[in-house]
């Protein structure tokens, strides 16, 4: 909502305060009550995943947590100055899991991201989804992308692991899937939609990774259809850049 002029000579001719004084919201000022709401809905919702996850519930009849979707590890490593002629074919899928115990046995016998060699890539999928752009699920879709600053990874992809199997993004099947990739001077979490013109939920979901990670709402995200990776044969280049 727009600060009131601290004194009668300050004025802000391209903005009009008077809708301060408004009974009916702008549409400026519902959006920013809805887009509240939907944070706090966020918030609310990754607190209880990760309670969850860290063991902070008591089982029911010690029956596991299941999840609602079913999900996939993978794992692909290319040596330096190697090129990869079929990607699907030279990844390997580590473990499939439906629970939240199952997660983390899972999730505790990978390497830990600073622990890896560079130019390695962690995938994690709904079950039945493949990490590539010419799955089904995934051929109408894009990415997000943060690049980090080397050490900052392994944090920030636990978070979005959570964040994704807990459903806390409420966006049923949308989210296919989430990558890390190691690289020599930096490391890159994406995440994978299912529906790249959907914009309204590529931007929910997007100013949703912001707060499951605990990102400023000042970081920079960057957005990559798939079918312009395909026509560029490039995963990170030629990215839309949203702040």
């Amino acid at each position: 909502m727009y600060a009131a002029p601290s004194a009668p000579t300050v004025t802000k001719p391209t903005r009009d305060s008077s809708c301060l004084l408004s009974t009916k919201p702008t549409k400026l000022v519902q959006y920013k009550r809805d887009k509240a709401a939907s944070d706090a809905n966020v918030l609310a919702a990754a607190n209880d995943a990760s309670d969850v996850a860290n063991g902070c519930t008591e089982p029911s009849d010690e029956q596991p947590h299941a999840l609602r979707f079913a999900w996939s590890f993978w794992f692909i490593h290319r040596a330096p100055g190697h090129k990869i002629s079929d990607y699907e074919a030279a990844m390997t899928r580590v473990a499939t899991f439906a629970s939240v115990e199952t997660f983390w046995a899972a999730y505790s016998h990978l390497k830990r991201a600073d622990k890896v060699p560079t130019i390695t890539d962690y995938h994690m999928f709904r079950a039945g989804v493949r990490p590539v752009w010419e799955d089904a699920a995934n051929m109408a879709g894009g990415k997000w992308m943060i690049r980090l600053k080397k050490g900052v990874s392994p944090r920030m992809w636990e978070k979005l692991c959570m964040a994704v199997v807990g459903d806390v993004f409420g966006v049923g099947d949308e989210v296919c899937g989430i990558v890390l990739s190691i690289r020599n001077s930096e490391d890159i979490v994406s995440l994978w939609n299912k529906n790249a013109l959907d914009t309204k939920t590529t931007l929910h979901i997007r100013d949703s990774m912001k707060l499951v990670m605990g990102l400023p709402s000042s970081c920079v995200l960057e957005y990559k259809a798939h079918n312009d990776s395909l026509r560029d044969n490039s995963s990170f280049r030629n990215t839309d850049v949203y702040k």
